[in-house]
């Protein structure tokens, strides 16, 4: 139980407020709580669902994870509770990006809220991002050329679903699809649903209800891993100028509407 007395004690810190402010809003004594957080008592369940309640994080987080070095920051709302998700950084305070291997983004799907999980993967530094949350995704296929096979898409984390944009490209963690890249346009307030595009016109637009939508990362940059051939950089050059002349196409024809 040394965890969670150190997670109670770091948590009510990370809030702002005293043992005596803690113990009157748990109805509980303040020696109660000082002998929580000094590791002479453990809570009881009845007094975790208090706990896990009032700091709204799961009681598995509470008791299984090392919080001491999570920041306010370091955790996102989910329904009515936050999760652990923490903004990993170096010696130097410089933020790090995790990378998603080709192998292991099968399992992302199983593992994308685990803080075990995330842990162990690789990170890199690119400090000319912008500020937020980044997460580097392998892409795998043709369904947004020019952006090649085994290239990467780093994306910054979007939290508020209202921030989506339409027509950028997102990466994006859905129940029943794994996880895909895709052009997406914001259609919550119409049907409840984000309409997914592919760059690549071979392929269907399909929706995906937003309640299916796990994680959305919008796009920040890309990293090649292979080299272009003086063709393929013919042939982007055609597939953007098609992929402009389509969006200016749409818009002309919602002015005629």
């Amino acid at each position: 139980m040394k965890m969670i007395s150190k997670n109670i004690r770091h948590l009510r810190r990370l809030k702002g407020v005293t043992q005596e402010v803690l113990a009157e809003d748990l109805n509980v004594t303040r020696s109660r709580i000082s002998s929580y957080e000094e590791g002479r008592s453990a809570p009881t369940i009845e007094m975790l669902i208090e706990l896990s309640d009032y700091f709204k994080l799961p009681i598995d987080i509470l008791l299984r994870n090392d919080l001491t070095k999570a920041k306010d920051t370091s955790f996102i709302e989910v329904g009515n509770q936050r999760v652990l998700f923490p903004i990993v950084v170096d010696e130097n305070e410089q933020d790090l990006i995790e990378v998603v291997p080709v192998k292991a983004s099968a399992g992302y799907l199983a593992g994308y809220d685990d803080p075990e999980y995330i842990e162990q993967l690789d990170k890199i530094k690119l400090p000319f991002l912008p500020t937020g949350k980044h997460r580097a995704f392998p892409i795998k296929g043709d369904s947004m050329l020019p952006m090649k096979n085994g290239s990467y898409v780093v994306g910054r984390f979007v939290e508020n679903r209202s921030d989506i944009k339409s027509g950028r490209t997102y990466v994006l963690v859905t129940l029943n699809d794994g996880m895909v890249y895709k052009r997406v346009y914001n259609q919550i307030e119409a049907n409840g649903t984000l309409l997914l595009v592919s760059d690549n016109a071979n392929y269907t637009p399909y929706e995906v209800p937003i309640n299916e939508v796990l994680e959305l990362w919008e796009f920040t940059c890309s990293i090649n891993t292979q080299e272009y051939d003086e063709q393929e950089l013919k042939m982007s050059s055609i597939i953007n100028m098609f992929n402009a002349l389509g969006v200016e196409l749409k818009a002309l024809e919602r002015i005629m509407q």
